[in-house]
């Protein structure tokens, strides 16, 4: 694969080519997309930023400044960036090892990450990651989130609760005190976010719920008798500094532990940015594809990685946590007419006047009411009709999907991510080896059979001594070694002239090269002659440059079989004279 590193290539975002030939009509459906997804977004943002361990400014910032940054620079049209889901169980988790200053620093080592795989050209490589690998993981990101609402649900009021999965239910077990005025606003909020798409679907569901959860808890709070036992329903400012405006930046305190350098701190914190890196990557290039189906453009993936990159770089300076293209806000602006980055921008900006002039309505927020919302995102991420789908018919995609979703849930997403890929890689391996067949002649060959020069002739006769093995496919470390067993079962036979017909071979590695090259000179000491027929091109100024044609005469080089064949009966001729 050949890398260049053009900046017309690499980076060119859509907003500067949109408004080449923008209008006024255009602007007001992006303005109007752009409204309606930043009333969206305050929710999810508010959410997503409390459940990760912040709060709910900091949400609200990301979604801002990330907001801003990808839709100027990134290469999708209609994409909408922010805090998501699929961040909450890394980021506690970072929180709970490394403190706010490890997450700030992995978040920009993140972005250093993402922009180096857009200059990099990766971001088609990384669209090539299985499907089921990434159900796996999204699957057991949203149980997990769903596990991390019960305490605010149930109001079950507990301090110190563990990360870990089984831990977590455990202690909620043992500590199992609902209260049932929390429980009820929770249940209550869930009703709406499941009831409103059925009435109607331009207002969504998660916003009703807080604006009439909030309003009901506030009549509440100031009508209800004391008695009732009202007080007990926390909102956000029972617990959380209310957003005021955006924070001033500020760089890093690093407090290292004795003996502690700053490079060790990174190469601790690597393995979760890289999983922030990949996460962000997947997400906002299958949010891009998906759009790329609907308005029927392309998004430049590159770009779009370079931009993700330069959101999460900027974001942490505010106490931004990391963002990435957001599925469901993106299709929510497509949906209501947006169609250029311009949206995108406008988004941002009512998110901004929400965070400085609404800050005390989001305080009245009610915890349970934000839980429920965040279940119905575990509900949306889940994708549990994929899962039921291939559990009906078990294929080895099932089981892929199943073992990532399992170490997703019961270790965490970094270990999931690694062994996704590793997955994704040997999944890959397996099938390629399956597409390669290797077949052997030794008595004739059809020609009309897809031969490699002509059609319509007599079968052809393979002379006593001589046997034709046929590569279909890429010969590569996996086929080479299943080749080098099968030549090595049969070297017992002495077979004098082993034609190997390489006319299907796209491509070689260095292990098949490598093979070729020991069974070239095992045959030499054998006795034997090896002929290669029907070398593709490239394939040949491969196997030249590793030095095989220097190994073999260069007539034993044939372009096809016919001519293989012929220099067979030559040699076989020229041995009984």
């Amino acid at each position: 694969m050949n890398i260049h590193f053009s900046a017309k290539d690499v980076f060119q975002p859509k907003l500067f080519h949109t408004l080449r030939h923008y209008s006024r009509a255009q602007f007001g459906q992006d303005a109007l997309a752009g409204i309606i997804v930043g009333i969206v977004a305050i929710p999810l943002a508010i959410a997503f930023g409390i459940s990760s361990g912040v709060g709910p400014t900091e949400g609200l910032v990301t979604a801002i400044i990330a907001g801003l940054l990808i839709s100027v620079f990134g290469g999708s049209k209609v994409q909408i960036g922010g805090p998501t889901g699929a961040f909450i169980v890394i980021i506690y988790g970072i929180i709970q090892q490394y403190g706010l200053t490890g997450l700030m620093i992995a978040t920009i080592m993140a972005g250093i990450l993402l922009v180096l795989m857009g200059v990099a050209h990766l971001g088609s490589v990384i669209k090539f990651v299985p499907y089921p690998v990434i159900v796996g993981f999204t699957a057991g990101i949203a149980l997990t989130i769903f596990s991390t609402q019960m305490n605010d649900f149930f109001g079950l009021g507990l301090q110190d609760v563990p990360a870990n999965f089984v831990d977590k239910w455990i202690f909620y077990a043992q500590h199992f005190n609902v209260n049932w005025w929390t429980l009820g606003i929770g249940l209550f909020s869930l009703a709406v976010c499941i009831g409103m798409p059925l009435l109607t679907k331009r207002v969504p569901g998660s916003l009703a719920a807080i604006i009439l959860a909030t309003l009901a808890v506030w009549l509440l709070k100031r009508f209800a008798p004391e008695s009732w036992g009202v007080g007990s329903l926390l909102t956000i400012s029972n617990l959380y500094e209310l957003p005021h405006g955006i924070p001033a930046p500020h760089m890093p305190t690093l407090q290292l532990a004795e003996g502690e350098s700053v490079f060790t701190l990174i190469q601790k914190l690597f393995p979760s940015a890289f999983t922030i890196a990949m996460l962000g990557a997947i997400e906002s290039l299958l949010s891009a594809m998906v759009a790329d189906g609907v308005i029927g453009d392309k998004h430049n993936s590159n770009t779009e990685l370079i931009a993700q990159g330069v959101a999460n770089i900027v974001v942490p300076f505010f106490g931004g946590i990391p963002a990435t293209g957001a599925i469901a806000r993106t299709m929510t602006n497509i949906n209501n007419g947006g169609r250029t980055p311009v949206a995108g921008i406008i988004h941002a900006v009512v998110l901004l006047l929400v965070l400085l002039f609404l800050g005390q309505f989001v305080g009245l927020i009610p915890m349970s009411c934000l839980a429920a919302v965040l279940i119905m995102v575990a509900y949306s991420m889940s994708g549990w009709k994929t899962i039921a789908g291939l559990i009906k018919h078990p294929t080895r995609d099932l089981w892929v999907l199943l073992i990532t979703f399992f170490l997703t849930v019961i270790f965490d997403l970094t270990v999931a991510i690694e062994v996704g890929i590793l997955l994704a890689l040997v999944l890959f391996l397996m099938r390629t080896n399956e597409q390669t067949h290797i077949r052997t002649f030794n008595k004739e060959i059809d020609p009309n059979e897809d031969t490699d020069i002509q059609l319509n002739l007599e079968h052809l006769t393979i002379p006593d001594g001589v046997e034709v093995y046929e590569i279909d496919g890429p010969y590569f470390f996996g086929i080479a070694n299943r080749f080098d067993d099968i030549m090595s079962h049969v070297s017992g036979e002495k077979c004098p002239i082993r034609i190997i017909r390489m006319r299907k071979v796209p491509f070689v590695d260095s292990t098949a090269m490598h093979n070729l090259s020991i069974l070239i000179e095992r045959s030499h000491r054998e006795g034997m002659t090896i002929i290669l027929s029907g070398v593709k091109t490239h394939v040949l100024h491969q196997l030249q440059t590793y030095g095989i044609e220097q190994e073999m005469n260069p007539e034993n080089i044939c372009p096809n079989i016919h001519v293989a064949l012929k220099r067979a009966r030559m040699l076989l001729e020229n041995t009984q004279r």
